[in-house]
């Protein structure tokens, strides 16, 4: 097995930091939610023998919804981020990636396929915001990350009203679209609840007040929690409780 094939997971990682470090979350979620192969595709007899490879990364179909507009762009991304690392094999060099749809057993396939003909399961959450995808799912619904299911499990176990990951839109001359983590709502009150540093996606807090902007002049109140008071089940069913005061005591302030 020559270098780069043996190397593979060595090469993804150094790949994961070199986007991460670029803060680019969409190129960080591919490598660490992908299945990766590689193959030799191309060979040149030039100075005794260069040896080309593919890499093939086959990503959850929930991931690959939210990429496959922008593909071919993205997985000219990966190849020109890993010459820099090629560069370390003689001989050797990387032709590419190809990035696909997994490919999974599921027995009950067309069964699912027929449920969603019949508009089961189909919801409007947050699909293309190539920038900040959502690659995990539970209960067919689209997450960021673990802490943003945990929390949903624990508003979802509370009995209240709340949308994971909605879809905004303001029209007219100054459009915007924006994609909070959750929307709750109590007692006439509406909740913005972002989870913060989730992902390698970074904001400042000008940019985070600036998303969220559009809301608040409407009325909304934006809490935001940290990714490690959701990062266990426990955390999230308290970080919830905490939540709903907070809503409580707005309730009782007007």
């Amino acid at each position: 097995m020559d270098g780069i094939e043996r190397d593979l997971e060595k090469i993804l990682g150094a790949l994961t930091n070199l986007f991460a470090s670029d803060g680019n979350t969409r190129a960080v979620a591919i490598l660490a939610m992908g299945s990766a192969s590689i193959k030799q595709t191309d060979y040149d007899n030039w100075d005794g023998g260069q040896y080309g490879y593919t890499i093939y990364i086959q990503v959850p179909n929930t991931l690959y919804d939210q990429i496959s507009s922008d593909l071919q762009a993205i997985e000219e991304s990966f190849k020109e981020k890993s010459h820099a690392i090629a560069r370390l094999y003689e001989g050797e060099w990387i032709v590419g990636f190809v990035i696909t749809t997994e490919l999974v057993v599921d027995p009950e396939w067309r069964e699912k396929a027929k449920a969603w003909v019949a508009g089961i399961g189909v919801n409007n959450q947050g699909r293309v915001r190539s920038d900040n995808i959502a690659p995990r799912s539970s209960d067919g619904l689209l997450f960021r990350s673990p802490p943003e299911i945990y929390l949903y499990r624990a508003f979802k176990s509370m009995g209240i009203s709340f949308a994971p990951l909605p879809v905004f839109v303001r029209g007219g001359e100054t459009y915007r679209r924006i994609e909070p983590d959750f929307v709750v709502l109590k007692d006439g009150i509406v909740m913005v609840v972002e989870v913060d540093g989730d992902t390698v996606h970074k904001e400042t807090p000008t940019e985070a007040h600036n998303r969220t902007a559009m809301l608040v002049h409407e009325g909304a109140h934006v809490e935001r929690v940290d990714a490690s008071e959701c990062s266990t089940p426990e955390k999230a069913n308290a970080c919830a409780r905490r939540l709903v005061d907070v809503l409580k005591k707005l309730k009782s302030h007007r």
